[in-house]
């Protein structure tokens, strides 16, 4: 027995380590086993002066009675190993920890747990903490595998304040994987950081597209577990309650990084959990609106919008950007028009005065339909912002700007409205909005619009509807100056248009432009006129088009109207979403079988509310069916699908049972190098799915479906990690 324990001191891996250390620690430890096996021990300091050394040899002790006496004589001493390497190894740790050498406090750390397990907690906690300082990734990560570790393998729980703070400094290194992780360990266990602490997080979170899919996850997570405990009573109700602040921050990186399909899950969830939406978050909310061409549910905030005070029309410029920007997309021109001299009417109105109270006041806005008794109730406080904020949504601004303290709409806006009115034939509209706004606000737009509209129409050489406008303005009593005229002469010139030229001369006379001067004097000063700069005008830059590039805009807008999509695609997909949200499948699928046969191509947005509608209803079997029909889609080129719908399709598949389509959506991620948030996905496996065919082995299976779906669900648990 002594013979093999020291074969087992010899060849311990401890002691070969030793040996590679020096010939001298071996030699000693060697000397020692030997003398312990002829029952003679000499004892020498250098022989245990490593804690692995002495643990190997402690074990050979404890497993041993022959090696628990030593003598130098015939009278045995009994030595307490465990007693000096336990202190000896706790000082180091304490000592590395002070002097915060990392290194020597995590390796003295594992020979510690080595040999006795786990120290205090409070120790473990000093070296989770002096690792989270630590700016290099290596000791962020040590720190949250060691938290795993200790979760797992110990009964005690970490401090809250410890967790934040490793959270914290894995989310500021750009770590959001791991970051997000130690917050999901805390929202299971039903805590959170504190409010102000959590929005550090988020914003480091979010500034990458993975920390947004992965901080977008978590704040479902939260607003699940909150409804989960409101409803069953829990005190921690009100600690796992989100607020606007994180909200706001998760929506404008959804916005900024095209998570349209997500942005509107989260908005869903504002009025389930009572969130009010300030200023920022209507702004936000808009966007994805308008992300995903829902412009009726952007219309029921506007009402709302118009009525803020004076201080507050900045952060809604936006919002009416949004709003314009849908109008074009459906082609209403009319509502576009009527939304521009809205937002002009606005900036010359007279400032709204409200009191503290006012300003404070709730209203209500219905989510997905506009019933409000049947209606999801968003509860929106338009005149305030939350304080502190680090956010700003305002956005590009290409529609709509806000100049000098003032809304007004930008060149490319107009060019929009040019446009849309000459393909409705509706210029006497265009004239007439063209006239209100110069009189509106001569500051905002200029008293050169209506001529810089007309010289851009020319540029174009659109000269008929240059010469409509005109004639509009001059029945409504605000005739153009010479040098409009001239300009839409000379044009009429270069193309040999000589009667339209003698009609527009006849009409410079009756405006009294042209005095007492012959056909051909008039001629003459009208085409020096309008050649003041001749090489300029032939490049398409004349002196009064250069100065709005008004004419520029307009070509793009005509180039890019060739290609857009038709607006009956969006007034399909418009029904399809209110029918969803009305829980009308059937009628929604109506609409969608009237697409196909009109040879309509769905898009993304189609496709993602069908697939909502009826995730929400839990009919999972209709959509592996769409699935179908998205594939076939996907394989002619016709539709690309998002991330964000990608996961909602992997979800709903998990929650129905489908494993074969959850790892065929999972392939089609891995494909196209999506991120795939393993976490949340196991989570809602153990949840629903805990112990489906866990101890049935595949040679166990009583059919060939049974058998082919125990390999589609043994792949799933691999591939997120459940035993």
């Amino acid at each position: 027995m002594a013979l093999s324990l020291c074969k087992e001191v010899l060849m311990h891996p401890r002691f070969i380590k030793s040996y590679s250390l020096g010939f001298g620690v071996a030699a000693a430890i060697r000397r020692t086993a030997l003398i312990s096996y002829y029952g003679t021990v000499i004892i020498t300091r250098n022989v245990f002066w490593r804690p692995q050394v002495l643990g190997v040899y402690y074990r050979c002790y404890q497993k041993n009675p022959f090696l628990r006496n030593f003598s130098t004589g015939t009278h045995p001493a009994r030595i307490c190993w465990e007693g000096s390497s336990h202190a000896v190894l706790l000082t180091k740790i304490e000592t590395a920890l002070k002097d915060h050498q990392l290194d020597e406090a995590w390796e003295s750390f594992n020979d510690f747990k080595r040999l006795y397990g786990f120290p205090k907690d409070t120790l473990v906690g000093r070296l989770i903490t002096e690792l989270s300082y630590s700016s290099d990734p290596h000791w962020l990560k040590k720190a949250c595998d060691l938290v795993l570790i200790v979760l797992k393998e110990t009964s005690g729980l970490l401090q809250p304040a410890i967790l934040t703070k490793l959270s914290l400094s894995l989310a500021r290194s750009q770590l959001p994987i791991p970051a997000t992780m130690i917050l999901r360990l805390m929202l299971e266990r039903e805590i959170l950081p504190l409010m102000n602490v959590l929005w550090l997080v988020v914003l480091h979170l979010v500034k990458t597209e993975v920390g947004t899919y992965i901080a977008s996850n978590f704040l479902v997570q939260i607003c699940d577990r909150f409804q989960c405990s409101s409803a069953n009573k829990s005190d921690r109700a009100k600690l796992l309650k989100p607020d606007t602040m994180i909200f706001n921050l998760v929506l404008d990186a959804c916005v900024r990084f095209k998570l349209s399909f997500k942005g509107q899950r989260l908005i869903e969830l504002m009025p389930q959990t009572g969130v009010a939406a300030d200023a920022h978050s209507i702004t936000i909310v808009a966007q994805i609106h308008e992300m995903n061409d829902q412009r009726d549910e952007v219309k029921k905030f506007k009402d709302h919008i118009d009525q803020v005070s004076a201080p507050f029309v900045c952060h809604y410029r936006q919002f009416y950007d949004s709003l314009l920007s849908l109008h074009f997309k459906y082609n209403d021109i009319d509502a576009a028009a009527e939304l521009v001299m809205d937002i002009y009417r606005y900036s010359e109105s007279a400032p709204i005065q409200k009191d503290r109270k006012e300003l404070q006041k709730l209203c209500l806005v219905p989510v997905g339909s506009d019933n409000l008794k049947t209606a999801l109730k968003m509860q929106i406080v338009p005149d305030m912002l939350q304080k502190d904020s680090v956010l700003k949504a305002e956005g590009k601004q290409e529609l709509v700007i806000f100049r000098n303290g003032k809304l007004a709409v930008s060149e490319r806006a107009l060019a929009k409205l040019i446009n849309g009115c000459k393909r409705g034939g509706k210029i006497s509209d265009l004239s007439k909005l063209l006239l209100s706004i110069q009189k509106k606000s001569h500051s905002l737009a200029g008293p050169s619009l209506c001529s810089n509209v007309i010289g851009a129409c020319i540029n174009l050489g659109w000269l008929e509807m240059a010469h409509d406008i005109l004639d509009d303005l001059e029945a409504a009593g605000a005739p153009m100056g010479f040098a409009t005229y001239s300009l839409l002469f000379a044009a009429y010139y270069k193309e040999n248009m000589f009667r339209e030229a003698k009609s527009l001369l006849k009409q410079m006379r009756k405006a009294g432009l042209v005095l007492n001067l012959s056909d051909e004097m008039v001629i003459s000063t009208c085409l020096s006129e309008a050649a003041v700069d001749k090489d300029a005008t032939e490049a398409n830059a004349s002196s009064l088009i250069r100065k709005s590039d008004l004419a520029e805009f307009l070509v793009r807008e005509t180039k890019e109207g060739e290609n857009t999509v038709s607006p009956i695609v969006y007034e399909f997909n418009s029904s399809i979403y209110f029918f969803c949200k009305a829980k009308m499948v059937v009628d929604a699928l109506k609409t969608y079988r009237r697409m196909q046969e009109m040879k309509i191509q769905p898009t993304g947005q189609t496709f993602s509310n069908l697939v909502y509608g009826y995730s929400s209803l839990g009919m999972y079997r209709d959509i592996t069916i769409l699935w179908g029909d998205m594939k076939r889609n996907m394989q002619s080129g016709d539709l690309v699908v998002s991330r964000d719908l990608y996961e909602f399709l992997l979800l709903s598949f998990l929650q129905g049972g489908y494993f074969e389509r959850v790892m065929e959506v999972v392939g089609y991620m891995k494909k196209h190098r999506m991120y795939i948030d393993k976490w949340m996905y196991k989570s809602e496996f153990l949840k629903l799915h805990k112990n489906l065919y866990r101890r049935l082995k595949t040679s166990e299976a009583r059919t060939e479906a049974q058998s082919k779906r125990l390999e589609y669900v043994q792949a799933f648990r691999i591939l997120v990690g459940i035993d």
